[in-house]
């Protein structure tokens, strides 16, 4: 049997449609069930068995342990805007050590979701090195409780066979249409133009940086299935890995090339960033890919012009699932 937590989520259910295109369908998903949107992700998915969250981590598990040949441990919350820190101990670096402790008892690989919201404002770069998650300063809670958890894991004597922590950056792509506010500026300029026409971006507050030009590390969400499974084939060495594309793109480029999937000429003005979320926004983030590479992942990453042509053509513009 192959775990993965998160299961109804936009990574975890683009990851159960992965693993089942390879023939795998021995899966167990582990996921909060109760969100009805969340539900339409897991459409005509081949699975073996759902098993709730607080079922799973309390009893499941550890009763199963002896029948699991991988964890792909993806479930966590993930509103960078929330502030309760009591929430993400709990569901995040909590949950997350329990899962490693069971993993290492049963000797099970794990691959878990750890995020480039741990890099902060990149003031230490963005390498994926073991010496760098004691120095980061993660700018919400939601960053914190990740780092935490990788200091934690590296931390370890004890361990699974096989781990690797994945330093998600800016994931977009099918089976977002949940998550509000959190989904990516793909599926928000998609949603805007419908509406108006036009799509508004949040303008700079720093003045080397003209506005629409804050750039990310935006990687598809395929590419990101794709890393997963070849880890869960290859093992290569224990630890992190940056997941983006190696090359960070400006908001403008990203909400541009939607404008042109849709077949319309680009139409973007600017609002200022929330107040709420300003202080702690992030103006650059780019994956430094060398460990994965280095580990043998040779398969070439989606451009951003091809991967939002794709997922607007085939999946936004039909409302589709990656099924």
């Amino acid at each position: 049997m192959i775990v993965v937590t998160g299961a109804a989520g936009f990574i975890g259910s683009c990851l159960v449609s992965h693993l089942s295109s390879l023939g795998m369908g021995n899966l167990v998903l582990v996921d909060d069930f109760s969100h009805p949107e969340k539900q339409k992700n897991l459409a005509s998915k081949s699975i073996l068995q759902k098993i709730p969250r607080d079922q799973f981590i309390n009893s499941w598990f550890a009763e199963n342990a002896g029948e699991i040949s991988q964890v792909f441990h993806l479930g966590a919350r993930t509103d960078t805007t929330e502030q309760d820190t009591a929430l993400f101990d709990r569901l995040n670096l909590n949950y997350s050590k329990s899962i490693w402790k069971v993993c290492t008892n049963y000797q099970i690989p794990l691959v878990y979701a750890s995020s480039a919201a741990t890099y902060g404002g990149g003031e230490f770069g963005y390498l994926d090195s073991h010496d760098l998650p004691s120095q980061l300063v993660p700018l919400n809670p939601y960053g914190r409780s990740k780092n935490d958890f990788d200091i934690w894991a590296l931390g370890q004597k004890k361990m699974p066979p096989f781990w690797a922590g994945l330093k998600f950056f800016n994931v977009y792509g099918p089976n977002e249409y949940h998550k509000g506010r959190m989904a990516s500026v793909i599926l928000h300029t998609f949603r805007q133009i419908q509406k108006t026409g036009s799509m508004k971006l949040f303008r700079s507050h720093r003045a080397e940086v003209a506005d629409g030009q804050q750039k990310r590390d935006f990687v598809y969400v395929k590419d990101v299935v794709s890393v997963i499974a070849y880890l869960m084939k290859t093992a290569p060495e224990n630890g992190l890995y940056n997941l983006g594309t190696g090359t960070a793109r400006s908001f403008y480029d990203l909400a541009a090339s939607t404008f042109i999937a849709m077949g319309l000429t680009p139409k973007i003005a600017y609002i200022d960033t929330p107040v709420d979320i300003r202080d702690t926004y992030q103006y650059f983030t780019e994956a430094k890919m060398d460990k994965l590479l280095a580990a043998g992942y040779t398969k070439e990453f989606y451009s951003l012009e091809d991967g939002v042509m794709e997922y607007v053509s085939e999946y936004l513009k039909e409302q589709k699932y990656y099924s």
